[in-house]
């Protein structure tokens, strides 16, 4: 306990005597992971948008109003042999004109129509999103009996597609240069505690101290600045989450019951990301140093 206890007043004696850098680090670990919790949080959120709106992605399979039944079943077989298919629901020419007489009842303020213009169809979802132009353009060149058209909105699944890449990516690349800025920021600390220090660290490799003894202080401060840091982050986060979190809401369709899937990664764990992180820099910053600048 003595050597416990030595350690840590080795450590808080080195934190006092480089309490700017100390602050510094400590500050950036602190703006480094409250970026790095509002990353996980949004980027997590718009990923679920994104995986939201690609289960939306389909393909319709419209056939002409001369199609038997036959020819429909004849294409639902197909569609169900596909791998790519995962489910296929019929639309009758009677329940797409009541949906559209519910979606635009303008429409039909004039009298009924003469007879429904509207075909079958069949709604084709795909296992993948990124199948759904695949089975649309197979579809199309089939050249299937009854098939009048087919459509998938390809501008938008390309779109949406592209979105969710480039939203990875950027995730990403954000959160490995918070990490990497954090780290070296902490490096720097211990780097300039140690050439505070040399003197001390001398003297104690003369009297017969060990490696790890030598080496245990800068390993604390190193700790101490990355929980430090992560659990203030912490705590803004929670600020903010209590504060502007219940305003920013309603705005963005949290609270309608449509995107009821669609959600960012709980609190509680971001929190617990948040301190584990900052303790991995800390651990990090601290040996990377060591290992360099201390020679022992």
């Amino acid at each position: 306990m003595s050597r416990v206890r030595l350690l840590f007043s080795e450590a808080w004696a080195s934190i006092r005597m480089n309490l700017s850098t100390t602050f510094a680090a400590t500050m950036t670990v602190l703006i480094g992971m409250c970026l790095l919790g509002l990353f996980i949080a949004l980027g997590t959120w718009v990923l679920s948008w994104s995986n939201h709106i690609q289960k939306e992605l389909q393909v319709h399979v419209y056939f002409t109003t001369d199609a038997t039944r036959q020819q429909e079943n004849a294409v639902a077989t197909r569609l169900r042999a596909d791998k790519r298919v995962k489910q296929i629901t019929f639309k009758s020419k009677a329940r797409a004109l009541a949906q559209m007489k519910r979606e635009y009842p303008k429409m039909f303020q004039a009298g009924q129509l003469p007879s429904n213009p509207l075909p079958d169809s069949y709604i084709v979802a795909p296992e993948k999103a990124a199948f759904t132009p695949l089975i649309g353009k197979s579809v199309r060149g089939a050249g299937w009996a009854g098939v009048k058209s087919v459509g998938w909105g390809s501008a938008t699944a390309k779109r949406v597609l592209t979105i969710a890449k480039v939203i990875s990516l950027v995730f990403l690349i954000a959160v490995v240069l918070l990490v990497v800025a954090s780290t070296l920021l902490i490096a720097n600390t211990i780097r300039l505690s140690i050439f505070a220090r040399r003197r001390e660290v001398e003297v104690m490799k003369l009297v017969g101290a060990t490696n790890w003894f030598i080496r245990g202080p800068f390993m604390l401060e190193g700790l101490v600045c990355g929980l430090v840091g992560s659990a203030l982050a912490v705590i803004l986060l929670v600020l903010g989450k209590a504060i502007a979190l219940p305003s920013i809401l309603p705005h963005i369709g949290g609270g309608g019951s449509s995107n009821s899937d669609v959600h960012a990664l709980s609190f509680t764990l971001n929190a617990i990301a948040l301190l584990a992180a900052g303790l991995l820099l800390g651990a990090a910053g601290s040996g990377l140093t060591l290992r360099r600048f201390l020679k022992i």
